[in-house]
């Protein structure tokens, strides 16, 4: 049965035609693809041109059946003989076999990237990303259709609780339930876009779509030849450059007139011959960026540049700038395999793209491609081209200028990312450089000028394209030129952090909407890269929560407060201890919990995993509030938040917050007919902000973050008591930057650790990777690693003059010394301390010192700058040069005097405790231990005088014996004595001696003269062995 077809829908394609503005239909239905016959029938008639192309996208298949496939077989037979009838055959047959369809899967949508279609359409709603959604309706040209098949719905509001495919990579162990709060807005937002249409499957328009009611045919406004203004002036453009070349045939090539006055702008650099010149292409995605810079180089090939560089994350990024060099040259009536060769890569990872162009016909001229840290190559250079700058690292970019000419492309805002670092750092700085040229002649970017072109309009479609608004809206693309400006910059901490509700800011309300898009400009504005989907993971990810820090709020004022900080935390770990064992054993790691899993397979570890933790995924700080303190201030307030500073953990409000959930429900909207459903956004919505006293925190063992390691990163999370636990071998392939993961443990009553350690019990794992990354800064992944950085991540101690070394330590060192120097090696190192050998000597001894130093074992005290040429010289094994390359500020000579001095410090040290070594095994002499005396001083003084008194009494007692004086009587000789004195005149003689006659008889006298022979005998025997001893000592 035929039905006449709303006008309404007639007039909408119509219009988009007219305007070359595209148009989305949404059909509902089993039966919804029957349907795309007659929207393509109405979009071939009303264009001028020929039959639109279809790009068919889907899932995993077509549901056409292989009976059908046999039918369209003999349909096609049957229209090349003439003898089909249109009346008996299936309309969606016919179509299907009649036009040259693309089908796509999802999987494989990057090769569509470059491609133009006049109709797309997209079945398998469940299978459907942001990322995918964008890459597929930007292929469509303006004036095409957007076909978005749905199955069977009740009610519309059934997509709000769909379950996607894409929820699968979203749940976790511990967190299973993810909302759909995405396709909710997207949804809403398809409501109220002026080109888009409701439909079921007899194309009877939904009430949803009610904004078509009063829709009414357009007319343009065309010149009298049919051209829109801005092509009009393309074309004065064009033909007012006619003459000039090589100009004029190139820009006859150009599609808008941005993209024409590019060209002139490319042109005019490269005939100015001036080498030190940047020019910075900067456009969203579909302006024409690569074929702008192809037909440029065309241009400089007829300029004479002999030399050219072209430099992208991929050769394959280069195909269409390639293209349109070859179209250039046709232009310029170059003629390939006469006048230039197209080389084509060999590498199957680059699948056949062209990486050389090689010039014959003025004289030798070559187009090469070279790899982005390929920079050394670039001495001969005389204009380098680089596409895609935004996916380059910045680093890498700044090392690519030099004095020649470059051309830089960038894609501001896209479906495939956006990388505001290049826009806003080195743009912003090469601008600068550029006005202080003329104060400033000298360093190593200064003097350069600096132009910059940025392209508005559209290859595909025209500017005010609604589907463009529409997309860029409900993506957040176009969020990077309305960043917030801050009306006040509150002291940090004046400032506090709240807790987002993810359902009330997906709702599609327009306070909501407003909020969400300044929250989308701070991320844009302050990651390198960002993606489409990051905005479902933010929306539908069950264990993803968003904060954000504000000043101090006004309430009586009803608007919405600046945002300072944005900070996105996943929820990680309580994973079972059997997962983790399976998931050891195994060797594969599930989607989500990064840090659980990455530290279990570091450390072997399957305790860890059943810890909580959350994982700060992004943070983000408002440009004009950069190094002001509002990024730790809103870590510290996160980490006191889950530390249970602002509530308590008790089991009451648990329950409390599990009872004010809200509750997601669609009952009452499927009480309506899809013909008379309409929909709004809900009213009946929790606050969307939410102080952190207000809201019970979940009880956590640790924060972590995962970043791309580089020195301000580190010291920033460092700062804020952050160690790591693993560091990539392999860099990033788009920004150059290892995978870098720290962790900070929370207190917690759960687990018993030493009050006094900071780490807890995260100390020993800590000390572990330490010991790690010591061997590991001699691979080639980290031998060219910053010194400042490696010195960061190591966090050696270095000062000792406070601390004394234990002699646990010690005596553990003794017993490993012999094994790590011999006695060889100490002469060896002993002659270089004391300048008798050179530095080559010793050189196979200093990685094993740094080593042993770098993990704690000798404790010298070296300066930063001794500790550093050590780390360079010992760890990453690298030689003098490097590190003269590394401390711009020191030369050679002074190199080696430091280095020289670290060597004698660590020999004093090693001697000393080698000396200590050979004392301990020498004997010892016994100690003797000393008692106190059980007298007192004066007792024992009392008594020594007592005994001193008796003995001097006993011996006078002796002297004074009648028997001894008697020995020396003189017997009866008295009157002898008296004769003696009287004879002197009663006085002594002048000697003092008399003489008296003994009386002694003769018996005596002979016995003492014996006893006196005897005892001259014994003298004369002593005399004679002194004699002969003497004659002894003389003789030897």
């Amino acid at each position: 049965m035929r039905k006449k077809v709303d006008e309404r829908i007639r007039t909408l394609i119509e219009n988009g035609v007219k305007l070359r503005h595209r148009s989305i239909f949404v059909i509902v239905g089993d039966k919804s693809r029957d349907q795309i016959v007659n929207l393509h029938y109405m979009m071939s008639n009303a264009m001028v041109k020929s039959r639109p192309t279809v790009l068919w996208c889907y899932k995993d298949k077509l549901e056409l059946s292989s009976h059908k496939k046999k039918r369209a077989k003999q349909i096609k037979k049957l229209m090349q003989r003439g003898l089909l009838d249109p009346e008996k055959v299936d309309p969606f047959s016919l179509f299907v076999e009649s036009h040259g369809i693309t089908y796509c899967l999802y999987k494989d949508s990057e090769r569509i990237l470059g491609k133009t279609f006049g109709m797309c359409i997209l079945q398998d709603f469940e299978a459907l990303t942001p990322n995918l959604l964008a890459r597929t309706i930007e292929t469509v040209e303006g004036g095409g259709l957007i076909v978005l098949l749905l199955r069977s719905l009740p009610s519309l509001t059934s997509l709000y609780t769909m379950v996607m495919d894409v929820h699968e990579r979203f749940r976790t162990e511990s967190h299973s339930n993810a909302a759909s709060r995405f396709n909710e807005r997207f949804v809403l937002s398809l409501a109220t876009c002026k080109a888009c249409v409701f439909m079921d499957d007899e194309m009877n328009i939904l009430k949803i779509s009610s904004h078509i009611k009063l829709i009414t045919p357009v007319q343009i406004h065309e010149g009298s030849e049919g051209l829109s203004e801005a092509q009009q002036d393309l074309k004065n453009l064009k033909e007012q450059l006619n003459e000039d070349f090589p100009v004029g045939p190139l820009i006859k090539q150009c599609c808008t007139l941005d993209q024409g006055r590019a060209i002139v702008t490319f042109l005019d650099a490269i005939l100015d011959k001036n080498l030190r010149c940047t020019v910075a292409l900067l456009a969203a995605r579909g302006r024409g960026k690569s074929a702008a810079l192809g037909l440029a180089i065309a241009g400089a090939i007829a300029a004479g540049y002999s030399n050219i560089f072209v430099t992208a994350p991929s050769p394959e990024n280069l195909k269409t700038l390639f293209e349109f060099v070859c179209k250039g040259f046709a232009a310029i009536e170059y003629k390939e395999h006469i006048d230039y060769d197209v080389v084509r890569s060999v590498n199957p990872e680059f699948k056949k793209a062209t990486v050389r162009i090689n010039i014959y016909k003025q004289h030798r001229q070559t187009i090469q491609y070279i790899q982005p840290h390929e920079h050394e190559k670039l001495s001969q250079v005389e204009l380098l081209i680089v596409d895609e700058a935004a996916a380059i690292p910045l680093p890498v970019v700044k090392s690519l200028l030099g004095p020649y000419l470059v051309f830089l492309s960038s894609t501001v805002n896209g479906y495939e990312g956006t990388g505001r670092s290049l826009s806003l750092k080195l743009l912003q700085q090469l601008e600068e450089q550029s006005q202080m040229a003329a104060k400033d002649a000298e360093g190593a970017l200064s003097g350069r000028l600096f132009k910059k072109i940025e392209l508005h309009e559209s290859i595909r479609y025209t500017s005010g394209d609604p589907i463009e608004s529409w997309l860029n809206a409900l993506l957040c693309l176009d969020v990077t030129n309305s960043v917030p400006s801050i009306h006040r910059l509150p002291p940090p901490s004046e400032c506090e952090l709240y807790y987002v509700n993810r359902d009330t800011l997906f709702s599609y309300n327009k306070d909501s909407e407003i909020f969400l898009q300044r929250m989308m400009a701070l991320y844009v504005s302050s990651h390198y890269k960002n993606s489409p989907n990051d905005l479902q993971l933010m929306a539908d990810a069950p264990a993803h929560h968003l904060f954000v820090l504000l000043g101090p709020v006004d309430e009586s004022k009803n608007q919405l407060p600046d945002i300072l900080c944005v900070i996105q935390v996943c929820l990680e770990g309580q994973i079972s201890r059997k997962s983790a064992i399976k998931s050891l054993s195994v060797g594969h790691q599930p989607h989500g919990d990064q840090i659980p899993w990455k530290f279990c397979e570091q450390f072997r570890d399957t305790v860890f995993p059943s810890l909580s933790g959350a994982r700060i995924v992004r943070i983000a700080t408002h440009p004009s509030a950069m190094r002001l303190g509002y990024g730790s201030t809103a870590v510290e307030l996160l980490a006191r938040y889950y530390e249970g500073q602002f509530t308590s953990f008790s089991e009451m409000d648990v329950e409390d917050d599990m009872e004010t959930a809200p509750v997601r429900v669609t009952e009452a909207a499927e009480q309506v007919s899809l013909l008379e459903e309409k929909l709004e956004p809900r009213k009946q919505l929790p606050h969307l902000l939410e102080h952190l006293r207000e809201r019970h925190a979940e009880k956590l063992h640790y924060i972590g973050v995962s970043f791309g390691l580089t020195l301000d990163l580190f010291r920033f999370w460092k700062k804020h008591r952050f160690a790591p636990f693993y560091i990539g071998e392999i860099p990033n392939s788009v920004t150059g930057e290892h995978t870098c993961m720290v962790l900070r443990p929370l207190r917690n009553d759960d687990i018993e650790v030493n009050e006094d350690d900071e780490w807890g019990f995260f100390a020993p794992f800590y000390q572990d990777f330490r010991q790690k990354f010591t061997g590991m800064l001699c691979l080639n992944s980290f031998r060219n690693m910053d010194y400042k950085l490696a010195m960061s991540v190591l966090d050696p101690k270095i000062d000792f003059t406070n601390v004394e070394p234990t002699s646990s330590t010690s005596d553990g060192f003794l017993k490993s010394l012999g094994s790590i120097l011999s006695p060889d090696n100490m002469e060896m190192l002993k002659a270089y301390t004391d300048n008798l050998s050179d530095y080559h000597t010793i050189s196979y001894l200093v990685p094993v010192l740094a080593r042993q130093y770098f993990q704690g074992k000798v404790p010298v005290t070296l300066s930063y700058v001794q500790a550093s040429i050590l780390l360079c010289l010992g760890l990453q094994i690298q030689h003098v040069s490097y590190v003269e390359g590394q401390m711009k500020k020191l030369d050679r000579q002074q190199i080696l005097s430091q280095f020289k001095k670290v060597m004698i410090k660590l020999y004093k040290y090693l001697y000393g405790i080698a000396s200590q070594e050979i004392d301990s095994t020498l004997p010892r002499p016994k100690e003797i231990k000393l008692k106190p005396h059980s007298i007192s001083v004066d007792e024992d003084l009392n008594d020594a005088a007592r005994q001193v008194e008796e003995e001097m009494r006993s011996k006078t007692e002796g002297l004074l014996n009648p028997e001894l004086v008697q020995q020396y009587a003189i017997n009866d000789r008295e009157t002898d004595l008296e004769n003696a004195l009287q004879h002197g005149d009663g006085k002594a003689a002048v000697g003092g001696l008399i003489s008296v006659k003994s009386s002694r008889n003769k018996m005596e006298k002979p016995k003492k003269q014996k006893e006196s022979d005897k005892s001259g005998k014994k003298r004369g025997k002593v005399d004679k062995g002194s004699k002969s001893s003497k004659k002894r000592k003389s003789s030897a």
